[in-house]
């Protein structure tokens, strides 16, 4: 039954076309800013010294797909909730509720799906910041690299879905959903750190390193740019913190096990959360 279920929420995700557009607004967003703007802007900030053995061109090119694919493990999952809204709006709910299909059945059905959507549409984004790479003069993703971006992915996708499982809980029309995706994926970019280095964003840098997606960002640029430029440890440390490749507090630079915690934490915390919010909310589904 949950996989019925599934299978008809992931057909009517990609049955409307403008729900998977808004989906990837985000990653819009940040290559029209790349192509008018925001390349330059990261060429001026990116240098290295001639014989440092670094291509600047490859490493400029992982740092903003490494912030493409990061946004888009968030937005595709926060779309695919949209399934919910439209059932709750259309009064699909109720025909549910007089079913012999369980509540918890139907709730983890929206769940699932929103995690295959964000998975699927990321590994596109992979796919697309690869062949991007690729056709710029870089080189393809080793296959330790590879498995280490769809490792990030995987956690990235599940902390979105649960994040985004909470806050939908208290949305209940098309247009409240529609504004928040608007919203969302515009500002997705810069509180993840994608559109300009935090290193310039003085003050608004300690709320993106607090800001539960951007570990997300963080792990993915240390994945890139480590296939960029062979060893991470040969970029000077202030230069890895001003660009967001690593996040430190005072002295202490945090390990990429410690992101990990922070995103399978935030996504226990905000599954709870979700189950709370939508015990108390019987209307809801």
């Amino acid at each position: 039954m949950i996989f019925s279920l599934v299978k008809r929420n992931l057909k009517l995700y990609f049955r409307d076309k403008m729900t998977v557009f808004f989906s990837m607004l985000g990653v819009f967003i940040i290559i029209l800013l790349y192509l008018v703007f925001l390349g330059d802007l990261m060429a001026s900030n990116v240098t290295f010294p001639p014989n440092s053995g670094i291509d600047a061109e490859f490493f400029i090119n992982s740092w903003i797909m490494a912030g493409v694919i990061s946004v888009s493990t968030v937005t595709t999952t926060l779309g695919a909730y949209g399934v919910v809204v439209t059932d709750r709006a259309d009064k699909v709910i109720n025909d549910f509720k007089v079913s012999p299909i369980k509540r918890s059945a139907l709730v983890f059905s929206y769940i699932l799906s929103s995690f295959i959507v964000g998975l699927i549409m990321s590994i596109v984004s992979l796919a697309f910041a690869e062949i991007y790479i690729i056709i710029s003069g870089g080189e393809i993703l080793s296959f330790i690299g590879f498995i280490k971006t769809i490792g990030v992915i995987l956690i990235s996708v599940f902390m979105s879905s649960a994040v985004v499982f909470f806050v939908i809980a208290f949305v209940k029309t098309n247009n409240a959903f529609g504004a928040i995706s608007t919203v969302f994926g515009s500002m997705i970019g810069f509180l993840m750190g994608v559109y300009v280095p935090i290193g310039n964003l003085v003050g608004v840098d300690k709320i993106i390193k607090v800001f539960p997606f951007s570990h997300s960002a963080v792990l993915m640029r240390q994945v890139l740019i480590e296939e960029s430029v062979g060893d991470l440890s040969i970029i000077p440390s202030d230069y890895k913190q001003f660009l967001g490749i690593e996040f430190a507090f005072g002295d202490t630079v945090l390990p990429a096990i410690v992101h990990i915690l922070i995103m399978l934490g935030v996504m226990v915390i905000f599954f709870i959360l979700g189950v709370i919010a939508f015990s108390k909310k019987k209307e809801s589904i």
